[in-house]
């Protein structure tokens, strides 16, 4: 590998980090191909918004004299759960990355409100991506206790939707 050729790609590299964060992306991956035998792989990721639950094992895996924060966690009050939606056991998360809509189209009732019943499969919303509407279904039966994310919202994997109870 020349020096021009590894300056450009990190040029390329530093270019793909800027579009992350201006596009508020979480990854990008991209596969150069310069020839038969010349190829450039990047993935660049940001960790956004991450519960310190979720951190607490990276964290004791990658570094081990760093195992203390992770055991406070496990004795922190359990109140904790209880205000993060993702733990609530009526949680529904998103499937994917996506638009969130209420209603089938604008102008249109929305799906769910708050202490409307819902049957198993019912839709409760709809995550629109990459140009397709997906139809987010009931997991069971019951009551609608919180709605957690806001029509024409931008959501991620694993984000806490609505409650069910």
């Amino acid at each position: 590998m020349t020096k021009k050729t590894r300056d450009q790609d990190i040029a390329f590299i530093e270019a793909l980090a800027d579009l992350l964060k201006s596009n508020e992306l979480s990854e990008v991956e991209v596969m150069r191909e310069y020839g038969e035998d010349d190829t450039l792989n990047v993935r660049v990721s940001q960790i956004k918004n991450v519960a310190p639950q979720a951190m607490a094992a990276p964290v004791a895996v990658s570094a081990p004299q760093q195992s203390a924060p992770a055991e406070v966690l496990n004795v922190a009050p359990s109140n904790n759960s209880i205000e993060d939606p993702a733990n609530h056991p009526g949680a529904v998360t998103s499937p994917m990355v996506g638009t969130i809509y209420m209603q089938a189209e604008p102008g249109a009732p929305a799906f769910i409100t708050i202490g409307s019943k819902i049957n198993e499969g019912d839709t409760l919303l709809i995550v629109e991506a990459m140009k397709t509407m997906n139809h987010i279904p009931a997991p069971k039966s019951g009551s609608i206790q919180r709605i957690l994310v806001e029509d024409g919202a931008a959501v991620e994997f694993g984000t806490p939707l609505v409650i069910i109870e």
